[in-house]
């Protein structure tokens, strides 16, 4: 090996590493700059983005067990656990054990916690759309598939299994 092919080689690596390091706060500084754009209007509602999240995710997909709203919403145990008492104290979602297995145990919306978040989501929608306003649908297509990417490579370097989300 020349010294040139290795000075290209450790080129190579700088410019990768640099590359990477710069997509992640890249990626940080976006997701901040998102949660700044939705986050006044959610505490309108009296709702901070985790509670949404969860409210969301239990919309969308039903019942789910209290691991999978977890998984869904990137939240440790501890604080499913706190979210979730804080959302079944304002009537918004309750905890269902599950029949078959009693370690399992179950969250879903109430009445009350359907309506409000029936309430907030569309205006929730286009407060997003606004705030990505600046990318075409093609841009925004683009950029899920990339990210979808980096998701499963990152998933596969962590040993994590691929789910169905993939």
């Amino acid at each position: 090996m020349t010294p040139r092919t290795g000075q290209q080689t450790e080129f190579a690596r700088d410019t990768d590493r640099t590359a990477t390091l710069q997509l992640i706060i890249a990626l940080g500084r976006a997701l901040q700059a998102l949660e700044r754009a939705v986050g006044p209007h959610l505490v309108q509602q009296g709702l901070s983005m985790t509670e949404f999240a969860v409210l969301e995710v239990l919309s969308h997909k039903g019942p789910l067990r209290l691991g999978e709203i977890r998984d869904r919403i990137l939240l440790t145990g501890a604080s499913t656990t706190y979210v979730v008492k804080k959302l079944e104290e304002r009537g918004l979602m309750r905890r269902r054990g599950c029949p078959e297995d009693s370690r399992v145990v179950f969250g879903e919306l109430t009445a009350k916690g359907k309506a409000l978040i029936e309430e907030v989501f569309p205006a929730h929608v286009d407060l997003l759309q606004e705030a990505m306003g600046g990318l075409s649908v093609s841009q925004k297509r683009d950029a899920i598939r990339l990210l979808r990417t980096l998701r499963t490579h990152a998933r596969r370097a962590s040993g994590e299994r691929s789910t169905e989300e993939d």
